[in-house]
């Protein structure tokens, strides 16, 4: 498998004066953004906007200061630009920034689901067909703008599972309860990746999110952007950063596999800061099995998912019965007992929906005896990337 090219460039805050030169020169160093972009074409560009609404100093979306940056730069070569995901709530754009921005640049902002999605089929490792935007379809180029992040079930987000949010609610849900375990939900991932195949991937890791992520975890400034040709070397480089052997992530691992991009470090020419001097000491990884599970012989694998996935709980004390886990469970198990929330152990397939669902911090993930046992030896494994 050829090289791939991840531009790794410094970048200390999100002011739109300071970073546009500096997401330039990471472009620059991969051959500059009329590479990827040809002039007149019509681009999509896929953010992150995870439901529920996200103010972006919470470091849950795509900083819409770091959109702007790249935005402004497409719009110097065409003006056929749209700007989206999946919503739940057509305010997520104003709260989290996005309104005021494309207005600025006169790009089209788009909730997904207001123009549909069509069927596609694939050969997929589990998806056989898919139901994709149709915004995302008819682009002629596609831009990834991933945020850096942890995730509770599958340890990582960024490049790949970024699109995880062009197809529908209802159906990213079914998926979460149809495919339970961290890798075969990976290979989901990987096959809805595997129809949209961006052009070109920028990722925000100015300030990323640590511990119990995607969205509960902590802010943790690590001042980067990431930007290849190849999502999946940006998020292998971006793991390596944070403390994680790539190949040990399941979306990297598979995607790898298949062909779809570079996972080996070995392989990934990192342009502009090397590797050794932008990783990340005692990064916080989630209380998952992801990276862990990697390790796991086939034959111990039902034994081992059920004690090295975090068990979600409701913090009684943080709820506020908003009923956005209630919502967001696939299976029930997230109900109302009274005037909070409850998880009933016995429905829950661990999808960790209501952990992603939750905005107050109230779903709490226990890992039991065995699980905090692999956790450490995990931490003692990687203590040398860590550092």
């Amino acid at each position: 498998m050829a090289k791939s090219a991840v531009a790794v460039v410094r970048a200390g805050r999100y002011e739109a004066a300071e970073l546009r030169p500096q997401v330039e020169r990471a472009l620059a160093l991969l051959g500059g953004v009329e590479k990827f972009v040809p002039r007149g074409a019509r681009v999509f560009v896929k953010v992150n906007l995870l439901p529920p609404p996200s103010p972006p100093e919470r470091g849950i979306i795509t900083h819409p200061t770091f959109a702007e940056a790249v935005l402004s730069l497409l719009r110097e070569l065409t003006p056929h630009i749209t700007v989206g995901d999946d919503v739940h709530e057509a305010r997520s754009f104003e709260v989290g920034g996005y309104r005021e921005v494309c207005q600025r640049l006169g790009v089209e902002l788009l909730n997904l689901r207001d123009r549909g999605f069509e069927e596609v089929s694939l050969n997929g490792g589990v998806l056989k067909r898919v139901y994709i935007a149709k915004a995302v379809r008819e682009a002629e180029v596609i831009v990834n703008l991933p945020k850096l992040k942890t995730h509770a079930l599958t340890t990582f987000t960024g490049a790949i599972k970024n699109f995880y949010g062009v197809i529908p609610t209802g159906l990213r849900t079914a998926l979460h309860g149809e495919h339970p375990s961290p890798a075969e939900f990976a290979e989901v991932l990987v096959d809805i990746f595997s129809v949209v195949r961006p052009a070109l991937t920028v990722m925000d890791g100015i300030v990323a999110m640590e511990g119990a992520g995607p969205a509960n975890g902590t802010p943790r400034p690590l001042g980067l952007i990431l930007a290849s040709a190849d999502a999946v070397a940006v998020d292998a480089v971006a793991q390596a950063i944070i403390g994680l052997d790539p190949l040990r992530v399941w979306t990297t691992h598979h995607a790898h596999r298949r062909g779809l991009g570079v996972g080996d470090l070995r392989e990934i020419a990192i342009l502009g800061e090397s590797l050794e001097t932008v990783r990340a000491k005692d990064f916080r990884l989630p209380p998952a099995a992801g990276e862990m599970m990697g390790r796991i012989p086939p034959r111990i694998t039902r034994w081992a998912t059920r004690h090295l996935q975090a068990q979600p709980v409701v913090v009684p004390a943080r709820c506020v019965a908003c009923g956005a886990c209630v919502r967001a469970c696939p299976t029930g198990a997230a109900q109302f007992r009274g005037k909070k929330a409850w998880i009933d152990r016995k429905k829950c397939i661990r999808c960790m929906c209501c952990h992603e669902a939750c905005r107050y911090d109230a779903i709490a993930l226990h890992l039991d005896l065995w699980g905090r046992f692999f956790r450490a030896a995990e931490r003692w494994v990687y203590r040398d990337r860590r550092r």
